[in-house]
This record gives structure tokens, C-alpha cells and sequence, in this order.
């Protein structure tokens, strides 16, 4: 059963294939993103791929691969990275790992809100530049979450576990936008399911928590943000597809919005000289939902016991169903 993991993951996830009878690994070593040529050579002529989602598996990946190739697992929880429909025909079967990364990137969205709307990074910098003077009564103010209203466009796993870490906060009002109502989901915070219009006009605080689809694609636009409260601070730690990103630093610039927190971007990484970045209402993270030690880790044996699990053709842990 020759693999090829296409980067450096957590030991305990390569371990779990390399201790697998019969299993030949080969992987592209690396923290950096296997480049293209290395990945199309890689996969050439492999049972299995263990990839992540800076690795876009497309028709070409596929084709390099041959018809030897059975099974795809990805170390994360989206999977717009993959060309479903090239890979159905295929008869390839792709695993994933939903679930163990909710609790890591639920926690990292509340961080990223709080550090939008009390303007953390802007406050530590001016502890750093000497800005900090003495005590002013209206200097560096922020929006609190007690009495307020949060909206959350994607009220699914990670959505809900957001919810539920807001909801001690003295959030007076949850809403909800999404394909369709979840109303068995929605009935522990009380939350009211509402078009994506309302939740903006209506919402103290936006989090985007929805995956990635045709239909949510740019989703986030100009229409959107001009319906928002200037007060209203906007999170997103989905996919950065989702937001139009111009239509969204024209709002920052302009105080259509009073701040937005970011741990997805397009492209990622981010260009150093991206306008977004010289805004100071707008916090913006690498991507790093899912990184604690312990989620990471979970996630490559996850990811490693899809693998192996699709090429003994057994049940996999956590398929995807194409």
C-alpha cells in the first residue's frame, strides 16, 4: 500500500502509518506546501494520498496519480480544495476530519471577536510605542458583548460550539442564516433563523462559521456590510472566499463597520502589502483555527486512520460521501 503525504505532519499521525503492515509511506518533509511538479510526481502511481487543504487535488493530481489510486484523506475539515466531481468519477473514496478541530477553532473565533471589538492588537502596540500616557476616559474604547446580539451565518458544528461559548458572555439575542433552518441545533441558545439581510441589519457581531459552497462564495459583499451596524464588529473563520475582501476594506476604511477579525484569508498567505493590512480596525490571523498541540495531533491520526482504513477497504472513521 504505497502513500505519499504531501507535508510534514504530527508525529503521531505518521507513526500510525508507518507501524501499518504492508503500508510504504512517502512524504514531502517539509512545514512548507509540497511544490506542484514534487506533488504530481509524488502521487504517481500511489494507492493513497494524505493531503491538506493548501494542496489543490485536481483533475491533473489525478491523472498523475493513475488508476491505482483509491483513496484521499485530507487533515481538515473543509474540502473545497478537492475536485469532488473528478475524484466521484473516479471511484475514489475521501476521508476527512470534522469534529475534533470544533473546540480549537470555536475557541480561536471568540479570541479573534474579542480582539476585534476591544481592539487588543491596537492596545498592545500603543503599550509598545509609548502611546500609553495615563488613564483616559475615552481612549481605546471598545463593544462589549453583554446585552448584544450575535449573528452566525453557518449554525453547524463549529457555529454552534461558538454559540455556546458566547452565550456566557450576556448575549441578550442569538440569530442564525444558513441553507435551512436547524431548529433542533438552534433551541439551546434560543436562536431565531432569519435571512442572511436580517441577521446584518440586525447584529452586533457577525461570525461566519459556513462552509465554503457556490452559494456562499463572495456571500459577504458590498450589499452585506452596507446593511450592518457602523457599531457592528464582523469575524470570520470559515473560508476567506466568503467575503468579497475589497468590498469589505472599503467598509473598514470608511467606518461602514467599526472592525472585523480574520483567520482566513484570499489568498493565504495574505501579500505583506495588502490594504487590509494597514487598516487598524482590522485584526487578521494565519489561519490558525485549528492549532493547538492536541487538535493537530488528533487531526493526522485521524486523517492517517482514514487512509489506512479506505485501503483495507474498510469503514472509514470519517468519509465523506460523494
Amino acid at each position: 500500500m504505497a502513500v505519499f503525504v504531501t507535508r510534514r505532519i504530527p508525529a503521531e499521525g505518521l507513526r500510525v502509518l508507518s507501524q501499518a503492515g504492508g503500508c510504504l509511506v512517502q512524504q514531502w518533509d517539509s512545514e512548507e506546501p509540497v511544490p506542484r511538479a514534487e506533488l504530481l510526481a509524488g502521487v504517481a502511481g500511489k494507492r493513497g494520498l494524505l493531503c491538506l487543504l493548501s494542496d489543490r487535488i485536481d483533475r491533473e493530481v489525478l491523472e498523475a496519480a493513475g488508476p491505482d489510486l483509491k483513496v484521499i484523506s485530507t487533515m481538515s475539515v473543509g474540502f473545497d480544495h478537492l475536485a469532488l466531481d473528478e475524484i466521484k468519477k473516479r471511484g475514489i473514496r475521501v476521508g476527512y476530519t470534522p469534529d475534533v478541530l470544533t473546540d480549537a477553532t470555536a475557541e480561536l473565533s471568540v479570541a479573534l471577536l474579542l480582539a476585534a471589538c476591544r481592539r487588543l492588537p491596537e492596545a498592545v502596540e500603543q503599550v509598545k510605542n509609548g502611546g500609553w500616557t495615563t488613564w483616559k476616559p475615552l481612549w481605546m474604547c471598545g463593544y462589549g458583548l453583554s446585552d448584544s446580539t450575535v449573528g452566525i451565518i453557518g449554525l453547524g458544528r463549529i457555529g454552534q460550539a461558538v454559540a455556546r461559548r458566547l452565550k456566557p458572555f450576556g448575549v441578550k439575542k442569538f440569530l442564525y442564516s444558513g441553507s435551512r433552518p436547524r431548529p433542533e441545533s438552534a433551541a439551546e441558545f434560543d436562536a431565531e433563523f432569519v435571512p442572511l439581510a436580517r441577521l446584518a441589519e440586525e447584529s452586533d457581531f457577525v461570525m461566519v462559521t459556513c462552509a465554503l459552497t457556490p452559494a456562499t462564495q463572495g456571500m459577504c459583499n458590498k450589499d452585506f456590510f452596507s446593511r450592518m451596524k457602523k457599531t457592528s464588529v464582523f469575524v470570520n473563520t470559515s473560508r476567506g472566499a466568503v467575503v468579497n475582501q475589497e468590498d469589505m476594506y472599503d467598509a473598514l476604511a470608511h467606518g461602514q463597520i467599526a472592525a472585523a477579525g480574520l483567520d482566513v484569508t484570499t489568498p493565504e498567505p495574505l501579500p505583506t502589502d495588502h490594504p487590509l493590512l494597514s487598516l487598524k480596525n482590522c485584526v487578521i490571523l494565519p489561519h490558525i483555527g485549528s492549532a493547538t498541540y492536541a487538535t493537530r495531533s488528533t487531526m493526522a491520526v485521524l486523517a492517517a486512520t482514514n487512509l489506512l482504513s479506505g485501503l483495507r477497504g474498510e469503514p472509514m472513521p470519517h468519509e465523506l460521501l460523494l
